[in-house]
């Protein structure tokens, strides 16, 4: 039976997975005291022959083939072989409980979509749902030993009400080299053909569902019989086990007590237990043994698939669902809450601190933002709204359109947009400096020279004369070199022409 101890824990505690370690049913102890306890007995004969039986010169060639041992142990890589092996193993068995089939949908198919409280009504829920059952015992019997000791021959199986006696005969009339677990699933494709004819299934969609339900739980039946028939391969079982014992087995000879070779050398410590080695058996075998219980959960261990309760419990849900329930069904009145626009379900004195807490509503819920006001106002964006980009990223991010020129916009302090003053230059960056009367009526100069020999250009040379970039994109010049008492550049951008707009091509920034 599966050992199961998922209460014990269900809150982390302290000492709480030391209290499961006294558990012996499914335990390591239980799986491994009999190899332990003959690795502990080979040990000591061989300690016991080493000390007592052998002379000083058989000593001293034991005590190099044991160093020999000693040193092959770390050849071996046994935490890699058998951790991907235990992970293949566990992964697997997960998989194969998931593919145990389970009447759960099929059923509220059956008791929804075929009709009818007569006699007939029932005897077809009853029958497709019973077909459906006897498939799975049919597969679990092939694949379980616990169900095939349970029904060991076909007439158990008749007499469990599994099957009729007449639906006996048909079964063994059809001959077949391979397993018969899907004929069941035959017979029910029929019988809900039969029904639809009789209009106890309404519709063709009804049908195309129930079909749908029974492959599904029919394609489960089929993973089993392949997870069954399909193992690990035993190449790789095979060299993960030889890795093992051959580790041990060095280590039977490798980690005894030596004594030195040479006279006044300083020995090991004699540990008449080698309690690590003892640890690594414990810890390595025990691995080997988890993979050996789990690779067919359909066996007899402590802890493989109870299918016999599983039978037992799918029969008598199913059976509830399609007959006894069926239309059975309580009044439908106003719930508790109809007249409140918020449900709140009361909690008991045991439950009642949990109301204290405050529902999450998202991390960022309660973080607190910056007071400037300035941070927090609006900024309507609009296509005339001239795109910022700085020279050096601009050779990365590709502008949003060359139809938006950048040309006297600048930043303020704060990384808000400077307005120009109504002389048309702009403030400096620095607000609390004053700027040079002289050296700002300079750049104005100079910029206004430089606009008037930009118009004429653009007037007398041809739209490819412009600067760009061999993928096409916006002429940039540099202004005339500031003096040596200017804090920050000034970097213009030519405008565009149309035909630059049209084409769409990205920006180029001219360093």
């Amino acid at each position: 039976m599966t050992i199961s101890y998922t209460l014990k824990v269900a809150d982390s505690r302290f000492g709480g997975f030391s209290k499961l370690l006294f558990r012996w049913k499914g335990s390591i102890y239980k799986l491994l005291y009999k190899e332990f306890l003959v690795f502990v007995v080979l040990y000591a004969s061989l300690s016991l022959v080493y000390r007592w039986l052998l002379t000083e010169e058989q000593k001293r060639i034991y005590t190099k083939v044991a160093q020999y041992c000693n040193r092959s142990t770390d050849l071996i890589p046994m935490s890699f072989v058998l951790g991907f092996y235990v992970t293949l193993i566990v992964n697997r068995w997960w998989a194969q409980y998931t593919s145990i089939p389970l009447p759960d949908q099929l059923m509220c198919v059956i008791s929804s979509n075929v009709h009818g409280k007569d006699e007939r009504g029932r005897v077809l829920r009853r029958t497709l749902i019973r077909y459906a059952n006897l498939s799975a015992v049919l597969i679990l019997r092939s694949v379980s030993t616990r169900v095939l000791k349970r029904f060991p021959t076909m007439d158990h199986v008749v007499e469990a009400g599994f099957m009729t006696q007449d639906e006996l005969k048909k079964f063994e009339s059809l001959h077949s080299d391979f397993n018969k677990y899907w004929i069941p699933c035959v017979w029910f494709t029929n019988l809900a053909a039969q029904a639809r004819r009789d209009g106890r299934i309404r519709d063709d969609v009804a049908l195309r569902l129930l079909m749908d339900e029974l492959n599904l739980y029919r394609a489960k039946c089929s993973m089993l019989f392949h997870y069954d028939w399909i193992s690990i391969p035993l190449v790789y079982t095979q060299v993960v086990t030889i890795a093992v014992y051959s580790f041990f087995a060095f280590c039977l000879i490798g980690r005894q007590f030596l004594e030195p070779l040479e006279p006044g050398q300083e020995g090991d410590l004699d540990m008449y237990i080698p309690l690590s080695t003892l640890l690594q058996f414990f810890f390595y075998a025990g691995w080997l043994k988890v993979a050996e219980q789990i690779i067919n959960p359909f066996g007899e261990d402590d802890d493989d698939f109870e299918t016999n309760k599983l039978i037992d419990r799918n029969l008598q849900v199913s059976l509830l669902s399609v007959d006894d329930m069926y239309q059975n069904l309580p009044p439908a009145v106003k719930d508790k809450y109809w007249n409140e626009s918020t449900a709140q379900p009361p909690y008991t004195t045991a439950t009642a601190a949990e109301t204290l807490k405050p529902s999450f509503l998202g991390s960022t819920f309660d973080m607190r933002m910056c007071e400037d006001t300035e941070q927090s106002q609006m900024a309507e964006a609009s296509p005339s709204m001239p795109r910022i980009q700085t020279p050096l990223l601009s050779r990365f991010f590709p502008a949003a359109s060359p139809a938006i020129s950048i040309k006297n916009f600048g930043w303020g302090s704060r990384g808000h947009p400077r307005r120009p003053r109504a002389d048309g230059g702009f403030p400096s960056p620095y607000l609390n400096r004053s700027e040079d009367p002289e050296l700002v009526a300079r750049i104005e100069e100079e910029e206004k020279e430089d606009e008037e020999k930009e118009d004429e250009e653009m007037e007398d040379e041809s739209p490819a004369s412009e600067l760009t970039t061999p993928g096409g994109g916006l002429g940039v010049t540099q202004p005339p070199a500031a003096s040596k008492t200017e804090e920050l550049p000034l970097i213009r951008v030519k405008t565009p022409s149309s035909s630059s707009v049209g084409a769409d091509r990205q920006e180029a920034w001219e360093p």
